[in-house]
Parts: C-alpha cells; sequence; structure tokens
C-alpha cells in the first residue's frame, strides 16, 4: 500500500497554560483534498504552523510519505514538499509576477539567468495546472483570484507535492471562488494533496474527500465527506446541535430611518472611496451590502456612524441630518457595531464591563455627575452579559482573555441594548466560530422583527443571502445594482465583480 502524504502521530503543543494541540493523530492520503474544520482556538493554525515549520512540537511525529522527518523551519517544509498559501498574500506588489515567483529562490547571485529559468517553468506550470497569468504584470494590477494563483505558483515551482491553503477564500467572488475549486481539482488529478483549512462548511462538501473536526485543541473526528453531511459536521464543531439556516419570516417594512443620499467620500491619502451612492433602510428590514472587501464598505459605514466626513452628499436618521459626530449620532439613535473590533469596537487592555459602555460612558445611569460608578458600571455589563450568553459572565475579566466570538457578544450587547433606531453593522461574525454565528444572527433578526432597521455589510454571501430582505453590491467604490435574495448566486457575482448581467450576457 502506498504510505500517505502526511501523518501526524502524538502532535502535542502548549503555549504557557494554552493546551493548543492535545495528541493530535492525522493521515492525509496522497493525492487528496483533506479539509480541517474547527471553531476559533480549536488549534488548527497551530497544527498547520508546527506542519509548516512555524512552530515546533512539545511531543510528537511527523511522517511526509512514510518516513519520518524534522521540520525546523519554512525552508525545511518546502524541502520536503510542503508548501503553503497563506491568508494574507506574501506578495511585493512593486513586483512582477515573474519577480515575485522567483523571489527567495533564485538559485545564484546572477538575477538573469534566475528570471529566464523561472519564466520557462512558470509557463509549464501555468499550462500544466490551468493558472494562467502574466509573468510580466505588476502584482499591484491584479485581481485578488489572480494573487492567489500566484502563490499557488509560488508553492509549485518550489517543488511543493503538498499544498496547505488556510481559508483560501475569504477575500474571493463566487466566480473566483468556483474557479479555485477547478484549480484544486486539477492539482488533485495531478497527483497533488491538499490540506484545506475554512470554516465554511459548504466548500468542505464541494472540494474535499475527507475532512478532520478539531475541537479544543483534540482531534475529534475525522469522516469521509460524500458519508457526512454539514448538520453532524458542525454539531462535531462545537459539541452540540446548532441550527445553520437562519430562522426568519418575511418582513413588515415601515418608515425609512436611514438615507444616503449622493454621499462621496476621498480617504485622507485623496483616493475616493465611495462614489455617489444613495440608498434607504427602512424600519423592519436588513439591507445587506455585499462586495469583495476593500470595495468601498469600509469607508460607507464609517462616514454614516460619524467616523469620517463625507465630502460630497448627506445622510438622514430618522429623517434628520445626521451630527458630526460618532456621540452625537449615537444621541440620535444610530447604534454601530465596526467591522474591526479590535481596532476601533474595543480596548483590549480595559475591563469587559468597561468595553460594555463604552460610547455610551455620559450616560446618567452610570454614575452621578461626571463621575462613573463602578458599581453601577459592573451591574450593567452583567445584565448584558447574562442576556448575550458572553462567556466567561467575569465583567472585570480583561477583555483580551476573551475569545473572539465572545468580544463580538459584547460589542453587539452595547450597541443593541441601547434600543437603537437604526444599526449600523459590518462583519458581524468576522472570526467567529460556528456556536456564535448561530446567536449573533439569532439576535439580528430579532431586532428586525422589534422594528429596527438594519444595514448589514459582509464579505460572506451566504451571511448577506440568509440575513437580509434586499441586497445591494458594491464594487470599487459605487452601488452595482439591487438584487433579491433569492438571485442566483452567478448575478451576485458578476455584480461583485463590477460587471452588470445585461452586459455579460
Amino acid at each position: 500500500m502506498t504510505a500517505p502524504a502526511i501523518e501526524l502521530v502524538g502532535i502535542d503543543k502548549r503555549f504557557g497554560a494554552v493546551h493548543a494541540n492535545r495528541d493530535i493523530h492525522l493521515v492525509v492520503e496522497k493525492g487528496t483534498i483533506h479539509g480541517i474544520v474547527g471553531e476559533n482556538g480549536a488549534g488548527k493554525s497551530t497544527l498547520m504552523s508546527i506542519l509548516y515549520g512555524f512552530y515546533q512540537a512539545d511531543a510528537g511525529k511527523i511522517l511526509i510519505n512514510g518516513a519520518e522527518v524534522s521540520i525546523p523551519d519554512s525552508k525545511a517544509a518546502l524541502a520536503h514538499g510542503i508548501g503553503m498559501v497563506h491568508q494574507h498574500f506574501m506578495l511585493v506588489e512593486t513586483f512582477t509576477v515573474l519577480e515575485n515567483v522567483v523571489l527567495g529562490a533564485e538559485g545564484g547571485a546572477l538575477i538573469g539567468p534566475a528570471l529566464g529559468r523561472a519564466r520557462a517553468e512558470l509557463a509549464r506550470l501555468s499550462d500544466a495546472y490551468g493558472l494562467k497569468v502574466n509573468p510580466d504584470a505588476l502584482v499591484s494590477s491584479l485581481s485578488v483570484g489572480e494573487l492567489q494563483r500566484i502563490e499557488i505558483l509560488k508553492a509549485l515551482y518550489r517543488g511543493a507535492e503538498i499544498l496547505i491553503l488556510d481559508e483560501p477564500t475569504g477575500v474571493l467572488t463566487p466566480p473566483e471562488a468556483d474557479e479555485l475549486f477547478g484549480i484544486l481539482g486539477v492539482l488533485r488529478g495531478q497527483g497533488k494533496t491538499v490540506l484545506l483549512i475554512t470554516h465554511k462548511l459548504r466548500e468542505i462538501m464541494a472540494i474535499t474527500d475527507a475532512v478532520s473536526v478539531m475541537r479544543q485543541g483534540a482531534m475529534v473526528a475525522t469522516r469521509v465527506t460524500a458519508e457526512v453531511s454539514v448538520e453532524e459536521l458542525a454539531s462535531l464543531m462545537v459539541g452540540r446541535s446548532v441550527l445553520l439556516r437562519v430562522d426568519k419570516g418575511p418582513a413588515t417594512p415601515g418608515r425609512t430611518v436611514l438615507t444616503v443620499e449622493g454621499l462621496t467620500v476621498i480617504d485622507r491619502r485623496g483616493v475616493l472611496r465611495v462614489k455617489d451612492v444613495s440608498f434607504e433602510v427602512r424600519a423592519g428590514e436588513i439591507v445587506g451590502i455585499a462586495g469583495v472587501s476593500g470595495n468601498g464598505q469600509s469607508e460607507l459605514i464609517e462616514a454614516i456612524a460619524g467616523l469620517a466626513r463625507p465630502t460630497l452628499g448627506r445622510v438622514l436618521i430618522d429623517g434628520e441630518p445626521a451630527a458630526a459626530s460618532p456621540a452625537a449620532v449615537r444621541r440620535q439613535g444610530l447604534a454601530h457595531v465596526p467591522e474591526d473590533r479590535h481596532r476601533m469596537g474595543l480596548v483590549i487592555p480595559f475591563e469587559a464591563a468597561e468595553n460594555a459602555i463604552l460610547g455610551y460612558h455620559d450616560d446618567p445611569s452610570l454614575g452621578p455627575g461626571p463621575m462613573l460608578s463602578p458599581d453601577r458600571v459592573r451591574a450593567h455589563a452583567k445584565e448584558a452579559f447574562a442576556a448575550y450568553d458572553v462567556r466567561p459572565p467575569d465583567v472585570r475579566l480583561k477583555t483580551a482573555n476573551f475569545s473572539g466570538g465572545n468580544q463580538q457578544k459584547i460589542v453587539l450587547a452595547r450597541e443593541i441594548e441601547r434600543d437603537p433606531v437604526v444599526l449600523v453593522v459590518g462583519q458581524p461574525t468576522r472570526g467567529v466560530d460556528i456556536g456564535a454565528i448561530e446567536f449573533i444572527h439569532r439576535r439580528l433578526v430579532a431586532l428586525r422583527d422589534a422594528g429596527k432597521g438594519i444595514l448589514l455589510v459582509s464579505v460572506e454571501l451566504d451571511e448577506i443571502r440568509a440575513l437580509s430582505d434586499r441586497i445591494l453590491v458594491m464594487f470599487d467604490g459605487k452601488l452595482m445594482g439591487e438584487c433579491a435574495t433569492d438571485a442566483p448566486e452567478g448575478e451576485l457575482g458578476l455584480l461583485m465583480a463590477g460587471c452588470l448581467p445585461e452586459a455579460a450576457q
């Protein structure tokens, strides 16, 4: 019998008191696509970092093609035929495709011969695996899907027989994701082995041959993909049954609570980010904005929330012009859950109770006059933590010590419990595990059903389709159009790529 491409035996790793990997056993057969899923903090990234040489295991063995190996660094991993495509691309934007592929693997002091060899090999690899790229194109001019192809080509150029892909579709449009799956299928057909790390169970079901599930640092199950259901995988990930669909009835929209008219935003570097955007959100509906990250969504919601000043246009909250500061906007009834909770939503070194009142610390119920009452602040936080199932329910714990999902719950509790007229929420489940996703989705639907207007921005197309009552699509700072929630994925994908469906036809 052919030896497995990868065999991990008894891998164990601690970081101080944190037991990141617990006696991990994993077998990955040659020429297969093997998925690894698990909640945040389950140990997936640590395990892959050990396999790629970023970390060293405290105990256990790594076997590649049946032979035990030592992998002290990424150079050794490459020497054993292991390549990794990171979630955040490792490319030099001012270099060409060819220069990026050869970087670090020049093979001598003279760059000219190295580039010549690389050009010929790049052409061969491109033809063999359907990874078409222009070797002379500047990386800064390419689409996200093309950048991912370059990363795969870099690994293949270095002789990789095993490819680790970490959340590879997080920044891709649906057509780009489909194209990637086609490429992975070709790689598998050519005998390559692929390890796919993703939190998207639909992708696991679509492309993998086998899937392993991690929970709390341990490997709890490995299944043949064709013999497992999405529901079983979700239950294995969190240790309980999970409602995967969003359970909501039809919307009953009322008055307009948010109006955006001709909004244009130029950032501090003089770059035009939002281009004459207009739309409305009514009470009792969720309006989703779909789009690949970086197409003006962030600047749009920051301008609406008073965090950035529009260059042109205006925002109305419940019929009144929006104030010029975030604090005044909040007083008008607009709550904001920012896209990046660490950069904008929380002060990580603060106690959780302190983060639970940020932006509302002038509320007279929290203390007399200009002074805050620690007892009132903590009592307020305890009520919110109980309502939002924040774990652990220790309001004096530093916020940095909570998981991503519980940090997000702290932000959501702070904003929703103020009974806003309209909620602007960016990436509500980014970096959040599947159990917390279920909870957050229920809360947003309940807020809609209570007659509030919600503007939802997410790069997760499944989330947009499941939660929204109407979908707007942004590309390059412009609104490309509006879609029904049951619109074909191809139509949404075309709009996200900047193509009008009629023009594409």
